[in-house]
Parts: structure tokens; sequence; C-alpha cells
């Protein structure tokens, strides 16, 4: 779906960041033109960043919040600084992250936090045996998951600075590979639809869990793309937010059209992105990644409540801050920066060849990753899409008085 002129007036909008103070409560308010988060009373809509720390070296074993508290305070205050200048105002973090670090990032940088349980996407321990691939019709299953995520409701419910909760990761993926890394998911195969009932109809049972303990953050699933759209409409009553790991290009395509004529929630594009790294020649690609996003982002402002499209847009969360150089390898060559390709996407036609792979996992960062001094901290490198996003983050697609 292309942009017409029209719809470019969110170009002109110079108004600052959207910010509220710690909210009460934050809800989805539907409108005439579209649907709209409130937070705190206002409008708010969500210039997002997948966000993680893992310095050079390190991979998915590593932990920041494991490291002495002033590792832990100069990371975060050398990163939300820089995330805080380009117009964040929201990431999305795992769960492990102590309560009080959400807090002091919410407090000292405005920045609120998309706080993620994973949901069996990566596997889960059952009777003190480790199952790989997670059956959500097993009732040992659901009495974990269904447990963890009301414990994960009540715990930070009261703490300043979670905005939503986020269930899964592309968990739709996994119900036909298992891998942690993006391949190309063959989505031919059908035979998955019956454990896919199992796990969209968990995650409404988890939805409702947590909401009749915490009334106060909506609860979001995270799917990959808009798979199963039809056991989600089916089985998700409850889920208050769409939320979509969309990987198309430069353009999100029927997304929000679909959402909003089959399913009718809002929508929160929860990864979206493009590598800097360009396969065809061998070397790295800042325009093009700059290109893509600030495309992405203009048509999730455009599919904003009253900008004239679907309005079901309340924002985004971009892939990602900083490279993975772990990423490629899992455990292996986490010192090198690797720039093989794992899997093809025709979307991204810079360096697209039929039958060749051309994006590159360990090159999605907006920001370059420099080596870890004494201390263990590490200095970021902003590409031109730092750069472009940081122009785009100025806007604000809801009017002034929106929300009073």
């Amino acid at each position: 779906m292309k942009l017409r002129t029209g719809n470019l007036l969110i170009l002109f909008f110079s108004l600052s960041i959207m910010a509220c103070g710690q909210p009460k409560s934050v809800t989805i308010k539907k409108k005439n033109d579209g649907y709209v988060l409130v937070c705190g009373g206002k409008d708010f809509f969500i210039n997002g960043m997948n966000w993680d720390y893992f310095p050079i070296g390190t991979n998915y074993t590593y932990s920041l919040w494991n490291q002495p508290e002033d590792v832990i305070k100069a990371a975060l205050d050398y990163e939300m600084s820089l995330l805080k200048a380009m117009g964040v105002n929201t990431i999305r973090q795992y769960t492990g992250v102590p309560a009080k670090w959400i807090q002091y990032i919410y407090e000292k940088y405005g920045i609120y936090t998309v706080l993620n349980h994973t949901f069996g996407r990566y596997g889960l321990t059952i009777q003190n045996k480790w199952e790989p691939n997670t059956d959500y019709a097993h009732p040992l299953v659901r009495e974990l998951l269904l447990k963890e995520t009301k414990e994960l409701a009540a715990q930070y419910q009261n703490t300043p600075g979670v905005l939503m909760y986020l269930l899964g990761n592309e968990n739709n993926y996994g119900l036909f590979w298992r891998g942690a890394d993006t391949e190309n998911i063959p989505i031919e195969d059908r035979q998955s639809t019956k454990d896919a009932h199992h796990l969209y109809r968990l995650f409404n049972d988890a939805a409702k869990g947590m909401k009749a303990v915490d009334q106060n953050h909506p609860v979001a699933i995270c799917n990959g793309d808009l798979m199963f759209l039809d056991l989600i409409t089916m089985e998700c009553p409850d889920i208050d937010i769409l939320g979509l790991n969309v990987y198309r290009g430069a353009s999100f395509g029927d997304v929000f059209n679909r959402v909003k004529n089959e399913y009718n929630k809002p929508v929160l594009l929860t990864e979206f992105g493009a590598d800097a790294f360009n396969v065809k020649t061998n070397k790295e690609d800042q325009a093009y990644q700059s290109e893509v996003l600030v495309s992405n982002w203009k048509e999730i402002y455009a599919n904003a409540a009253g900008m004239g499209l679907a309005g079901n847009s309340i924002g985004g969360m971009t892939f990602q801050f900083s490279d993975g150089w772990w990423k490629a390898g899992q455990t292996t060559g986490l010192d090198v920066h690797d720039n093989s390709a794992s899997w093809s996407n025709g979307g991204y036609s810079n360096d697209y060849t039929k039958g060749v792979n051309n994006m590159n996992e360990e090159w999605f960062g907006i920001c370059a990753k420099g080596k870890t001094n004494a201390k263990g901290v590490y200095e970021l490198h902003p590409r031109a899409a730092y750069y472009a996003l940081k122009e785009l983050h100025r806007q604000n697609p809801y009017p002034k008085k929106s929300g009073k």
C-alpha cells in the first residue's frame, strides 16, 4: 500500500513527542475514526523500539540485570539518553528485568516498557524436564503458562513505567519450526492448524487471567504477520491489542485493512525493520535501511486514528536498536560481525535475488555496536536510520486536544 500525498500530512506536524504522566490506567479507546491508546487520560502514540543489551562476545545467556548495579546504571543512562534524544517513548523488553529498572527508565527518561512474556516460544521446563517444543494443549503447559502470566501481572501491576503486557513472539511460526532466528517459514504446511487453535485459546485464557489481576494495563499478543488471523478472530476475543511482527519491506501492504475488516482490534507493529547490509555489494547499506524504516513509519502514522486510512494503528517498535553479533551462530563466532545471510525476503529489493538469502540477522540495528570497555559497557554508533527516525518521531498523529 503506497501513501498518497494527502496522507503525508503527518510530515508537517511539528509537535513535540507525546508524553504522559505515570497513568493510573492505560486503556484502549474506540473512536469514530479508529482506536487510540489512552495513557494517564491522554491519547498516546507509541514511538517504540525493540531494545536489548548484549556486549560483543556474549549471546542470549548474558543478562544485563545480573551485572553490578553501577554497570546497569551506566548502560541504561547511555542508551536511554540516545533513545530519548531520537524521540522513542516506549521500549519492548522481555521478562526478567527487575521492576526497579523499569521504573528508573521511566522516571529518568520518560520511556515506557512493553513487558514481553515469550509464552513458551523457545521451550519450557515441565516436571523438571526441558521440552524444546511447546505443546499448548498439554494440561501442564496450560497450567504453567497461566500461572506465570498471572504472576507477572501481579508482580508488575503497580510498577511505574509499565505500559502493557505482550504475550509471545511469533509463536505461530514456532508451530512449524523451532529456531530463535528468523528463517523462511513453510507457511503452506497447514497441519499445525489444530495446534494453533490451542495456542490462541491459551493466549486468550492468559489475557483473561492477567486482566482479572490487573485492570490497568492492556494485554497484547505478538503474532508473526497475519498467519492464522482467522483463528485469532475466533479464539482471542479478550485480547486488547494485536501485535504483529511484519517484515515485508518498505510497505506493510494489507496489514491494517485486513485487521480492521476481519478482527477489528488496534494494531501495534511489535517488530519491523531492515538490515543494514547489502549481500550484492557485500557492503553496509545505511541508505536503504533508512529508506525502508522511514516508509514503514509513514504508514504506521498514516493509519492512526483520524489520519484517514484504517485508523487502527497505535504505533510501532522498530527492530532493533543495536546489532546482535550473536544471532548468526548463536553460540559460535560471537566476536565476529557475521555478514552471511540466513533467509531470503523479496520485499527487500536492494539486494534480493530469487533463490539467494539476502537478510542478515546480525545487521538489523539502527546503531552499530562498539567494543566493550573495562567496565562492561559499549558505545553505539548511530546509523543514518537513527537520524531519519529522530526527525519522524517529532510527529504526532493526534490533534492537539486529543484525549480531552
